[in-house]
């Protein structure tokens, strides 16, 4: 059982604690929430809907997660939050819960830091390893790739992906989809060449970097359509698997990219 519960916290009945989880002072539990081994939960955390929560999270004062989501069509349908293990939520950071409309489902991996206010909308799908500075916030429906640094005040618009590995300078605002190993900046954004310093950090190789700069040279630099780009790109022997992730992230977009 949960080994340090302070006397002023509230844990609804039926509400499920795993073994050695701090709970700090006034913070309240729903009684659908289920919390896993090893979490701790500064005071005035509130958890609450249909909401799991892995091992070995660490939740800072005044997080909020699991609420309703901020939909005008919500009308009180059972939708869910999970979140995977050993992520940093720090204070005033909210989650929203899935929406009817939406798949009902908001979803977060594993070794995330999600930094003070910033906030994941209902329906969003984050990845693992990924940094949200502060006051970076989610619109609607966005999924979020692995290893993602998104700089303070980003703003990613509902129904975006971004992809993998990508960075986004402060107050970067996205309106479309960000392509995988991206770095981008500016109102609205856009692509200022290949995150170089986050792939070197992650063990790419000085090869596969040198083709990732290729392939971005083709579709930004050339002047070509995004079609045919993406054909001249297919025409050339690439032999990282990263190219190919590129390429069908961007075939596979229904807002368009960033460019």
């Amino acid at each position: 059982m949960a080994t340090n519960i302070h006397p002023t916290a509230i844990i609804e009945q039926g509400a499920e604690i795993g073994d050695n989880v701090s709970i700090g002072a006034f913070s309240i539990i729903g009684s659908e929430v289920k919390i896993g081994d090893g979490n701790r939960l500064d005071s005035h955390v509130v958890i609450e809907g249909d909401t799991t929560v892995g091992a070995d999270n660490h939740f800072f004062a005044f997080c909020a997660i699991g609420g309703q989501p901020q939909s005008t069509s919500y009308a009180g349908e059972p939708t869910k939050t999970v979140i995977g293990e050993r992520n940093v939520f720090r204070e005033n950071m909210t989650v929203s819960r899935g929406s009817a409309d939406g798949g009902g489902l908001t979803s977060i991996g594993d070794d995330n830091y999600l930094m003070a206010y910033s906030h994941v909308a209902h329906d969003c799908h984050l990845g693992s390893h990924i940094t949200f500075a502060n006051c970076a916030c989610l619109g609607g429906h966005v999924d979020v790739g692995d290893y993602v640094v998104l700089g303070g005040y980003t703003l990613i618009h509902q129904f975006c992906r971004i992809g993998d590995h990508c960075f986004t300078a402060g107050a970067a605002v996205c309106i479309q989809d960000v392509p995988p190993f991206m770095l981008v900046a500016g109102n609205r954004a856009i692509t200022h060449g290949i995150n170089v310093r986050g792939l070197k950090r992650r063990g790419f190789s000085a090869d596969e970097i040198t083709e990732l700069k290729r392939v971005y040279k083709i579709m930004y630099r050339t002047g070509l359509t995004m079609k045919d780009a993406l054909k001249e790109i297919g025409a050339r022997e690439f032999k990282s698997p990263h190219v190919e992730v590129f390429t069908n992230f961007i075939r596979q977009s229904e807002r368009g990219v960033i460019r």
